[in-house]
């Protein structure tokens, strides 16, 4: 099995993303026009009518609030919990030389031009052979799945972006553009001709919609994209800043306290990132050349390892029926105290290239369905994935409302299926942004964010970024509005704010929020990445300030080579004293290679937070501290690994750029901008890293010097044994 890399990734959409820019790229580096390189020159930029689009008339203020506590208190008696524990390259023939290697009408099909040099009979044209050089279409692909981006990606993308635009300049149409892109991706054996179609037809139309009407040059486009891996190019329609009220912010505390030991509490179930596969297929390939496999679709497997497990499979595939049943069924009898549930999205499975809005809506209704069977009564808090959209990643803003790309469709349907959870009052926002407010309790109010407005692959913000739905001003309110009326918040959403995902002005103006109103806001809740892990936030004026904490929960999703997961938090509940903080939480798994080995799963609770890290508290501050901690003890940040990768017997090594990066991860509740947050981290890491290595050096040397002077004095005493012998024995004698 091929390892993957040891840091995050988002687990999500990411490779059919990758696969849709290879094959976009390969497209436009490879058109035989030696003027169709205008990213190659600074001052060029298309010359587009750029519109604002219109002003709507959306008045914040107007819409209603949720004013009455949604949850009504159960009494669980004895609810306890333990908190310490070529040819002349015109396109007529290159794509019949394409159409000739469909049909292997050539002796190689990785080879598109005749070369009488190398004697294989191929020639690249001059600008096509530098082009390829330069993108290193693979490195593109891996960066692009795993969100980490280098000037590999950057440079690609400056090269996509201005070779699309000078094709749509030069008068070629919108079928033209997909056919080429879905023929290159074939024909070059970057994904099979179904993916390669679907990816076409389904991202290729949207991107072109937008590529037409924004007027930005490749710089800047690639900086909004890709952030810090592309360089911070300023743009000017894509900086804004959203109002703060003009009310002081309360004096902060030096640090929070401790909630009560033995007070109420609320337990809390967090699932995120089911990615329920309703074609999973035990048996089938688990090993196959596309994004996603374990599907009959996927072909037989060659070998029985390549069968796909009964429970899952840690390649990549996604949760069968019987895994989501088994586990809700499991939660439903081990955790019969819940208070309410927290459901932080991605409900379809990743066969992004093959999906339909229909589908989508269907997947949605059935999980829905599943959640109100197994937990009736129980309220439910649901936020918005990345992954329930059709073609992945497209969440148009409100002034996108032509019939056939409105997400209305999408927003509607959210509705009616979350109303069976929510209040009336949320039904204007939910429908505008997916976005609500709740007043859960007294004094206490849940708010679910849509986080693909910061989503960087989220193709629709290039033609206008600020604030889209006006999700951040109406944010500021509701937590103003909160503050006035002394209520604490508990943040939920899907993309982790900074995560590399989160657009950066976004992320910027989010992270400004959360400071101003760092009193009010208890916790963060989010998931996307499918690790066990945790982001933290500091006063932007004062880095030793730690001001908030997210938890970014574990996903269901095997996807790909972890053990399915979930979380429980416990909670401060209701009494005078409450500070509505996290008490402490407890991470869930399955172990999916013994599931698959004996044909029946077990889930375990694999750790609970203040026992493992040995934490008083898990305050902003008791993060921080363990930050230090692992960053300083190589044993801590092990266990930390561990429980990241959620103990997955197919985890890689961690490396020193690993655990920097990891690490950093923590540090950094604002995007593309870890310079501010892991320089210091970083020098610890490479300070410890240059001692073990000079110590691993002198040890090497101080063993080589001995084993040298063992062979020396060898040596000298065989070549006396040789010489006398009596002399040797009078000398072992004496010594």
């Amino acid at each position: 099995m091929t390892q993957q890399p040891p840091w995050p990734s988002p687990r999500g959409n990411c490779r059919l993303i990758a696969l849709m820019a290879v094959a976009l790229l390969a497209v436009l580096t490879l058109l035989p026009e030696a003027g169709a390189l205008p990213f190659l020159f600074p001052r060029f930029r298309p010359q587009i009518n750029w519109t604002q689009p219109p002003l709507e008339r959306w008045v914040i203020e107007e819409q209603p609030r949720s004013i009455e506590p949604h949850l009504d208190l159960v009494s669980h008696p004895n609810r306890t919990h333990s908190a310490a524990t070529s040819g002349d390259g015109s396109d007529a023939e290159f794509l019949q030389r394409l159409v000739n290697i469909r049909h292997n009408q050539t002796s190689t099909s990785r080879m598109l031009w005749y070369d009488v040099g190398s004697g294989d009979g191929l020639v690249y044209p001059p600008f096509v052979d530098k082009a390829l050089k330069l993108l290193n279409l693979k490195q593109v692909a891996f960066e692009i799945e795993n969100s980490v981006m280098s000037k590999v990606t950057c440079t690609a993308c400056r090269a996509g972006s201005g070779m699309l635009q000078h094709q749509i300049q030069s008068g070629k149409t919108d079928a033209e553009l997909i056919r080429m892109i879905s023929d290159y991706c074939t024909n070059l054996n970057i994904q099979s001709a179904r993916v390669c179609q679907g990816v076409a037809q389904l991202f290729g139309s949207e991107l072109i919609y937008v590529i037409k009407r924004v007027n930005l040059s490749p710089d800047e486009l690639c900086s909004f994209i890709i952030g810090d891996g592309c360089g911070d190019v300023y743009n000017p329609y894509h900086e804004w800043e959203v109002i703060f009220p003009p009310v002081p912010k309360p004096p902060r505390l030096a640090d929070l306290p401790i909630p009560m030991e033995a007070a109420p509490f609320f337990k809390v179930l967090h699932i995120s990132d089911t990615h329920y596969d309703p074609h999973y297929a035990e048996g089938s390939n688990a090993d196959c050349n596309e994004p996603l496999c374990c599907r009959l679709s996927s072909g037989r497997p060659a070998t029985p390892n390549a069968a796909a497990g009964k429970w899952g499979d840690y390649r990549k595939c996604d949760t069968p029926k019987r895994t989501v049943d088994h586990m809700l069924a499991h939660i439903a009898e081990t955790h019969k105290d819940i208070d309410y549930i927290l459901w932080t999205g991605d409900l379809p499975p990743h066969d992004v290239w093959n999906q339909t809005k229909e589908e989508n809506l269907a997947i949605i209704k059935e999980t829905v369905k599943q959640m109100v069977e197994k937990f009736p009564g129980i309220p439910i808090f649901p936020a918005l994935g990345n992954h329930e959209s059709a073609p992945v990643n497209s969440f148009p803003p409100p002034y996108v409302n032509q019939v056939d790309i409105s997400i209305s469709w999408l927003y509607d349907e959210l509705d009616v299926q979350w109303r069976r959870w929510l209040p009336q009052s949320v039904t204007h926002t939910v429908r505008r942004g997916a976005f609500y407010s709740v007043l859960v309790r007294p004094g206490f109010r849940i708010i679910s964010l849509n986080m693909n407005y910061c989503n960087n692959k989220n193709w629709w913000l290039l033609l206008n970024s600020t604030d889209p739905a006006t999700e951040l001003q109406w944010f500021i309110y509701e937590l103003q509005s909160a503050e006035f009326s002394n209520e604490k918040v508990h943040v939920i959403g899907h993309i982790p704010p900074g995560h590399s995902d989160c657009l950066k002005v976004w992320s910027r103006n989010f992270y400004k929020i959360i400071s101003r109103y760092e009193s009010t806001i208890t916790a963060q809740f989010y998931g996307h990445t499918h690790y066990d892990e945790f982001e933290m936030f500091y006063d932007p004026h004062d880095l030793n300030h730690p001001n908030s904490i997210a938890y970014i929960g574990p996903s269901v999703s095997p996807y790909y080579d972890l053990n399915p997961g979930y979380r429980v938090y416990y909670v401060d509940g209701d009494h005078d004293s409450t500070t509505r903080l996290v008490i402490d939480h407890e991470s869930w798994i399955m172990n999916l290679k013994e599931a698959n080995l004996y044909g029946y799963p077990i889930w375990y609770k694999l750790y609970t937070a203040r026992a493992a890290y040995n934490m008083k508290a898990l305050r902003p501050s008791d993060w921080n501290n363990l930050i230090n901690e692992l960053t300083n003890n190589q044993e801590l940040f092990e266990l930390y690994y561990k429980y990241y990768w959620k103990n997955s017997p197919a985890r890689p090594t961690c490396d020193a750029e690993c655990k920097k990066r990891l690490i950093c991860d923590c540090k950094s509740g604002r995007s593309h901008d870890r310079k501010h947050f892991c320089t210091d981290v970083e020098s610890k890491i490479d300070e410890e890293s240059s001692k073990s290595w000079k110590s691993w050096f002198y040890r090497g040397l101080t063993n080589s010097n001995s084993e040298e002077e063992r062979t020396a004095s060898g040596q000298e005493q065989t070549t006396t044994e040789l010489w006398s012998p009596i002399d040797v024995v009078v000398v072992n004698i004496g010594g």
